[in-house]
């Protein structure tokens, strides 16, 4: 049989290196991705086809930081311009502005989308409270460097950040203390949680490493091919996806740590790698200035690729022929 050829879609828009991506949950008009770039200009896209939707204008400087909620209405964006934005995803127009004092580098909804989560190089969490935009946010502090990525757990009770002070920590909301603190042997790169809320995933030097949610709780933990600077985990917890270093995208199983792919696609590292929400395919972003998507499953007809039968199969087909049909995509 021939070989099932990988065909990413490549899509371009961006101008400079692409360093965050978010994926919305399923809605009734499909799912949605969200790019930030150092160019100053996020990027919303249809989930599955990559297809460009619109861009978000307003930024006077890097973007680090991108995130949807989970029906897709609302975005929110951190940069260099020291802000925090929340924008209408439907209109694309800005409906927020939260001032820092240095560069925010995360962003992340609470559940009801009623509240903000930032963090960056001010070495501090802050949740706004978006229903009272001018009120002052809740500050969170402890890291003893800038934090790279900070989430609200799925009770919205309890936050997890990781950051370059080598640290995952667990915050309690409502006492605004940490609870928890795990200590890594070099800067954390990435931090992404499974859409169920249930697994923690970790990115640093050559590890990536897996944690119950719930608990942090180490559950796995697996070595890198090279520096690795994201991850993210199946939500069927069959395969999770890493990107790094050494330009490629892996894939590996789950429960055993072996690769059971790799493909070279980007012209530079690649900075972040997520999942789509029904896990039938992944994206990349790179500082060559494209995100890709690539199939889960190569040689399945979903989004833009369409698997046909090359004639010469159907014709064996027809003819009784045991011969085996090869399958190739068209990107």
């Amino acid at each position: 049989m021939a070989a099932i050829r990988q065909t990413p879609l490549s899509c371009s828009g961006h101008t400079r290196p692409v360093v965050k991506l978010a994926f919305s949950r399923l809605t009734p008009y499909g799912y949605f991705l969200i790019s930030a770039c150092k160019d100053g200009k996020p990027m919303l896209r249809q989930g599955d086809t990559g297809d460009w939707i619109g861009t978000f204008l307003g930024h006077k400087g890097a973007v680090w930081g991108a995130t949807l909620n989970d029906d897709a209405t609302r975005a929110a964006t951190g940069a260099a311009d020291f802000t925090a934005k929340v924008w209408d995803a439907v209109s694309g127009e800005e409906t927020a502005t939260f001032s820092h004092k240095h560069i925010v580098k995360s962003v992340d909804f609470s559940k009801d989308s009623s509240q903000l989560l930032t963090g960056g190089n001010e070495k501090l969490l802050k949740i706004f409270d978006l229903n009272k935009p001018e009120a002052d946010p809740v500050v969170f502090t402890g890291h003893t460097n800038y934090v790279k990525d900070a989430l609200f757990l799925p009770d919205g009770k309890r936050l997890v950040s990781g950051g370059d002070d080598k640290t995952v920590r667990m915050w309690d909301v409502a006492s605004q203390t940490e609870v928890k603190k795990l200590e890594f042997d070099s800067i954390v790169t990435d931090m992404s949680l499974t859409k169920d809320g249930s697994i923690l995933v970790v990115t640093n030097g050559r590890t990536v490493s897996f944690f119950n949610a719930d608990s942090l709780e180490k559950l796995k933990s697996y070595s890198t091919p090279s520096h690795v600077y994201s991850a993210s985990l199946n939500e069927d917890k069959g395969s999770y996806v890493i990107g790094g270093e050494d330009f490629k995208l892996y894939k590996f199983d789950y429960e055993t740590g072996s690769e059971l792919e790799s493909y070279k696609g980007h012209f530079g590292p690649v900075h972040c790698v997520r999942f789509s929400p029904d896990g039938e395919l992944y994206a990349s972003g790179s500082e060559d200035g494209t995100l890709r998507l690539w199939q889960t499953n190569v040689g399945t007809t979903y989004g833009l690729w369409k698997c046909v039968l090359p004639e010469d199969a159907i014709e064996e087909t027809n003819n009784g022929g045991n011969g085996t049909n090869s399958v190739k995509t068209e990107g």
